[in-house]
């Protein structure tokens, strides 16, 4: 019985855990949203369920089609800023961006330290 209880401890230890130790953050909400078509974005912000690290949280944007070019090869987005500030990573341009289809791929990283990520396009016409 003693032996049971010494393996028992640290099972019924995780269980008194909160939840949230073990939870990942996730995209709840980004403008432009997935799969819209936007005026020329400026600022693009990405807001996820839990608190981000700033320095281990970003964005990747490629401009992936141009209007009237069908062999437009993939042109990274460069120049931008990055700053995540509790759950929003928020990333300003340059300038606005230019007609044409794009892919964004983000990487979020919040209190329990695993990257996740993820990925979807937008149109700005």
């Amino acid at each position: 019985m003693r032996r049971f209880a010494l393996l028992a401890a640290p099972a019924l230890a995780l269980l008194a855990l909160p939840g949230a130790a073990f939870a990942h953050p996730k995209l709840v909400s980004a403008s432009p949203a997935a799969n819209t078509a936007v005026a020329k974005p400026t600022k693009l912000t990405l807001t996820f369920s839990e608190n981000l690290v700033g320095p281990l949280s970003g964005i990747e944007l490629v401009m992936t089609g141009m209007p009237g070019m069908a062999n437009h090869a993939p042109m990274p987005i460069k120049g931008f800023k990055s700053e995540a500030k509790g759950k929003v990573l928020t990333v300003t341009l340059p300038r606005a961006l230019p007609a044409g289809t794009y892919s964004l791929k983000w990487h979020a990283v919040a209190g329990d330290q695993h990257r996740i990520e993820g990925q979807y396009a937008f149109t700005v016409r």
